[in-house]
């Protein structure tokens, strides 16, 4: 009978049906360590807080999206919550693959099961992927009770949130499969920071010096920060096609080369 219906099912189902254990072992161990996931929403909510409260009553209004001025705290909201989504998805998909690859020996283990190195990647994937949608739907939820959110339109910031989450999941793991040591997870913070305070996040586009603009529209978190502020405030243009497209494609480079890698790595 089993083998009756592993020709019936198609094998991206299969696939998809064996990656979800996978999915669902993450979720059983943070079962009893919640508070490790909880802990993660206060982050951005101290920024939002200190810079966007505290110092938006300095800065006064800003140029938004759509050219019309808007309080500082919610031009910075939208910003907060893009690397919100950033930083769980990352920080999900560098230190804790990194531990179960190298130490726990843990996808050694599942791969002694039908579990593949394909049902691997995509399963730890969606687990950070879930992992930044947590931490952008908390909060979203902060934003609107605040009043931040100008336009029924910002909750497709949640869903957008998710592709973050997936672009920034899939290239931290691909990453996590080249590093040899802890030490290198500064790398991590070595990029991830610069890209926090240079991507449009506390200030407009229009603000910095020429050359610094240009380099900033290579940055990642620049399209989410400006796909999220575009959905908070309902400002519609073909850019934000641009936005998305550069997510999708880095989520799907990373994807590619988990899969090469874990192979590598596991199976030679």
């Amino acid at each position: 009978m089993t083998t009756l219906l592993m020709r019936v099912i198609p094998l991206p189902l299969r696939s998809a049906q064996r990656a979800k254990y996978v999915f669902e072992r993450n979720v059983m161990v943070y079962r009893r360590g919640w508070m490790v996931i909880f802990s993660g929403i206060f982050e951005p909510l101290f920024y939002l807080f200190s810079i966007g409260v505290g110092l938006g009553g300095y800065i006064g209004d800003v140029t938004g999206p759509g050219g019309e001025l808007v309080s500082y705290t919610a031009f910075v909201a939208p910003a907060l919550l893009a690397s919100s989504a950033m930083n769980g998805a990352v920080f999900e998909s560098t230190m804790n693959i990194f531990f179960k690859m190298k130490y726990q020996k843990t996808y050694d283990a599942m791969l002694s099961t039908p579990i593949g190195v394909p049902d691997i990647a995509v399963g730890e994937i969606s687990w950070s992927l879930v992992r930044g949608a947590l931490y952008a739907a908390s909060f979203m939820i902060v934003m609107a009770g605040l009043g931040y959110v100008e336009s029924w339109w910002g909750l497709l910031a949640v869903p957008a949130a998710v592709l973050i989450g997936f672009a920034f999941g899939a290239v931290g793991m691909a990453c996590s499969t080249f590093m040899r040591s802890w030490q290198d997870f500064d790398y991590v913070t070595v990029v991830t920071l610069p890209l926090f305070l240079f991507s449009a996040t506390f200030y407009p586009l229009s603000v910095y010096p020429p050359v610094v603009q240009q380099l900033t529209r290579f940055s990642p978190l620049y399209h989410s920060v400006e796909l999220i502020r575009a959905l908070t405030f309902g400002v519609f243009d073909w850019s934000l096609v641009g936005h998305i497209a550069v997510l999708i494609g880095m989520g799907a480079l990373g994807t590619m080369v988990v899969g090469r890698r874990l192979h590598r790595l596991l199976l030679t």
